[in-house]
């Protein structure tokens, strides 16, 4: 099943190009209610509405270092600090945006602005404290998520080791444009993933090139309490622009288009746009410290 939230936040399912209403507010909810859920009755076509982020969760744990070739790029241009496999932080929910929402480019806070697609597991089932041989039946879907970092202010916050801010900026996290239940997807471990901008391939990988699978991810941070709807994401694979010889050719600019894509997830398509455009005024003046 493929699960969407839709024009002014309605629910629905998809049957091909079909939108069937969901009798839920939200899709947090229908997780709440383990998709015990009747339909309204309506029936829309696809093309006819307006697709949104598809969730708005509780808690999103936002996992790094987890692909190895990633963590091994960062590493060969001294970017990166040793990182724990199994290091998450928090993201930001607010700054969450759905597919063909714009990414607004802050460009009085930084000048490099990079992207990094991402596979998110949805969690269905509440739970804490539990084994990776559990964790599937917390598993209720996926979704895509592009987590697009502000690197000259990730770079100064790593500084002290972590990194949040450079995150965590409104429209940061594009996720989308459904949910896949986990019961479309035969292997979890078996997916490939690219992010292209503007048509160019900027990344390519693999789930299978996990330093730490799915279910284990998900077992370990069990003790931090999953709530239904929480998303937990599983790191990027390689290619970002912060590692390519001229990084600047490669970062993001108000008129790029960008598409993350995973194998029987979907594709997640964002554009960027100025602060102007988006606000109707100039970007206001820098407040630092």
């Amino acid at each position: 099943m493929k699960l969407i939230t839709f024009d002014e936040g309605r629910v629905g399912r998809l049957d091909g190009d079909d939108v069937i209403e969901l009798d839920v507010p939200s899709t947090r909810a229908y997780f709440e209610r383990d998709g015990k859920v009747g339909e309204t009755g309506e029936r829309l076509k696809l093309p006819d509405v307006r697709l949104r982020a598809p969730i708005t969760p509780k808690k999103f744990f936002h996992t790094a270092g987890n692909f190895a070739d990633h963590h091994e790029e960062l590493q060969a241009v001294n970017w990166s600090h040793p990182v724990h496999k199994g290091i998450v932080f928090f993201q930001n929910v607010d700054a969450i945006i759905g597919p063909d929402d714009p990414i607004v480019y802050p460009e009085h806070l930084t000048k490099e602005l990079d992207y990094e697609l991402e596979l998110a597991v949805i969690i269905g089932k509440p739970g804490k404290f539990f084994g990776p041989d559990e964790a599937l039946e917390h598993i209720a879907g996926f979704t895509v998520f592009n987590d697009i970092t502000a690197r000259d202010i990730q770079r100064r916050e790593m500084e002290s080791g972590v990194f949040s801010f450079s995150k965590a900026i409104d429209t940061f996290c594009p996720i989308g444009p459904w949910i896949v239940t986990a019961d479309e997807i035969d292997d979890m471990q078996n997916l490939a993933m690219q992010l292209r901008v503007n048509g160019d391939v900027r990344q390519t990988g693999h789930t299978k090139q996990m330093r730490v699978s799915i279910p284990h991810l998900v077992a370990y941070h069990s003790p931090q309490i999953f709530s239904a709807g929480d998303i937990i994401t599983t790191g990027t694979v390689s290619g970002v622009a912060a590692v390519q010889p001229n990084p600047f050719d490669f970062y993001l600019r108000p008129g790029d288009v960008v598409e993350a894509e995973i194998e029987g997830v979907g594709t997640l398509r964002n554009h960027v746009v100025s602060w102007q455009d988006a606000h109707g005024e100039p970007a206001p003046e820098r407040v630092d410290w």
